[in-house]
């Protein structure tokens, strides 16, 4: 264990922590807990030189991922110490009996076991041999650990505010919006400061690297490299060690920020379903979203200092968002059409019980708007799942004392506006049958000062069609009249002055369904909105699409 770091620890053989003006070091490191029958696990160890007396000390240790007990001791500085490593390598015996030396003469400055962030400081530390113990013994373990002698000039955490509080202020079935107080170390200190959020169903966590052990598992960390060959700038820099090239540059946490983002995303693995990180900025209030209803939820914000990459955490919260609003079932008379109207993107439930045993049932539906997705469940099994447009309409087996749950979903793009009938006697189809296409054709050529000449198609069965008109500005334009397409408003919505003519028309070839119309009674240079109606056998009518027109000004 010794050996294993000494090497990693490398060159030098202690963790330099000069007196003020060399660097800050930090690491990451992995504890090792093992249980073999009645020993104890082995500890992490790592030493650091401070040479001059009445030096600051600062040492910070994160649990990531267990907890950790960890313990900081002075021991003596050997005569022959020095901040450069002899290059020559101690027998391991000697150096198993030097460490075992030093921990007995140490004197313990500072003990802890738990899992919260836990710091030692102190304004004025002797020079000595420090050295830091870490023992997991719950499980394998990760850990962060910060040491300086410069605490008051680095300051690599964000500063929490007088009220570390998250606050809910706003809650919602799949929302909830967080707001904090901001940290004084981007205002105060003008380090650059982002605020990283994090959501998950479980517990409130305690630092980030906690966050990114639960999110990558055991991948969340770079595997440490092996001794010799293995070691590059690149091992050193995520180590926390200073390259050749930065011994010289100052305090400096990373000398590439575009290259420290790169090693951050190089080993960061995949975020797991049940745990959210999200990182927003500088802004200090956020609305979480695609949650689920009625479901408890804890939050954490962390404020992380860009330029260093320390975190510091909030107090977290947890609220459970609104229960799902519960759908009020309508319910469907045997022969009766029903308005349905459903807002953007909501849905509605119908049920519709017959009284008697039956052999089939019949769905009528008009969708007025947009098309809408029907479905159909007999006794919970599902027998019907259709997109509509138009008039369309459906048969199904019947079934004895079987009941029928009909769910109707809006289009995305706005309202849906639908009528539906459900009977067990189907008779005559309560709205009129429409042809694929339900436009109406004007004839430019056909066009005057006073008259215009319109067409439309129909169909095999004989049905009654209206055709009423309206003068319209010129600035009706086509946006207008695509708002006006609610093929469910009928004739008994318009002026009786707007009326052209009514009358009835069939054909038993659909190829020769088609009927022209001349509009006379017109003014020059106006245009005027026309719109066919189609009535079926029970009074319902069915809308064609609009059609804008315009006469000629000059004859």
């Amino acid at each position: 264990t010794y050996l294993v770091h000494w090497l990693l620890l490398s060159f030098p053989l202690y963790l330099r922590l000069a007196a003020p003006g060399l660097a800050a070091g930090v690491f990451w490191a992995a504890a090792v807990g093992l249980t073999l029958g009645s020993l104890s696990p082995p500890p992490c160890r790592y030493y650091f030189v401070v040479e001059e007396d009445n030096t600051p000390l600062s040492v910070t240790v994160t649990p990531c991922d267990a907890p950790l007990e960890w313990r900081l001791t002075l021991q003596e500085l050997p005569e022959d110490a020095s901040g450069e490593a002899s290059g020559e390598p101690e027998p391991l015996d000697q150096q198993k009996q030097q460490a075992t030396a030093e921990e007995e003469e140490g004197a313990e400055l500072f003990a802890y076991k738990g899992n919260d962030v836990e710091s030692y400081m102190a304004t004025s530390s002797p020079s000595g041999l420090y050295q830091l113990e870490l023992v997991s013994t719950e499980k394998d373990s990760s850990f962060k650990v910060y040491a300086t002698t410069t605490p008051e000039s680095d300051q690599p955490y964000p500063e929490l505010p007088f009220d570390p509080r998250v606050d809910v202020t706003s809650l919602g079935r799949t929302t909830v919006t967080l707001a904090w107080k901001p940290t004084p170390t981007g205002s105060r200190l003008r380090q650059p400061v982002q605020y990283c959020v994090v959501v998950n169903k479980e517990h409130n966590f305690k630092s980030l690297c906690a966050v990114e052990a639960k999110i990558g598992g055991d991948d969340a960390f770079m595997v440490a490299p092996k001794p010799g060959l293995d070691f590059s700038p690149f091992d050193f820099i995520h180590f926390g060690f200073p390259s050749e090239n930065d011994l010289g540059k100052g305090r400096s946490f990373t000398s590439n920020k575009a290259l420290s983002n790169k090693i951050s995303r190089s080993y960061m693995a995949k975020p797991k379903a049940d745990i959210q990180k999200i990182c927003i900025g500088n802004k200090n209030i956020f609305t979480m979203a695609d949650l689920k209803p009625d479901t408890q939820y804890y939050f954490d914000v962390f404020a992380v200092n860009t330029a260093s990459n320390m975190s510091t955490a909030y107090v977290g919260t947890f609220a459970r968002t609104k229960e799902e609003a519960k759908q009020k079932t309508l319910e469907l008379k045997d022969g009766k059409v029903t308005d349905i109207f459903i807002k953007r993107k909501g849905s509605k439930f119908l049920r519709f019980a017959p009284v008697s045993s039956h052999q089939k049932v019949m769905f009528y539906v008009h969708s007025c708007l947009d098309t809408v997705q029907i479905q159909v469940r007999r006794d919970g099994k599902l027998v019907l799942s259709q997109n509509v447009e138009g008039v369309r309409q459906f048969q199904l087996r019947g079934k004895a004392k079987a009941k029928y749950l009909v769910r109707l979903r809006g289009s995305r793009k706005g309202a849906s506006m639908l009528k539906l009938l459900a009977t067990t006697r189907p008779n005559k189809q309560p709205f009129p049958s429409l042809p694929e296409d339900t436009r109406i054709k004007a004839f430019d050529k056909l066009r005057t000062c006073t008259s215009v000449t319109v067409a439309w198609l129909g169909t095999q069965e004989r049905n009654k069609f209206c055709v009423y008109r309206r003068e319209v500005d010129d600035a009706y334009g086509e946006e207008h009249r695509r708002r006006e397409q609610n093929q469910c408003t009928g004739p008994e919505t318009r002026k009786k002055s707007e009326k052209v003519l009514c009358k009835y028309f069939h054909s038993p070839n659909l190829q020769k369904a088609v009927t022209t119309e001349t509009i006379k009674g017109l003014e020059p240079g106006k245009s005027y909105l026309l719109d066919v109606y189609v009535v079926g056998h029970g009074g319902h009518a069915v809308k064609y699409q609009s059609k804008l027109v315009k006469t000629r000004k000059f004859c």
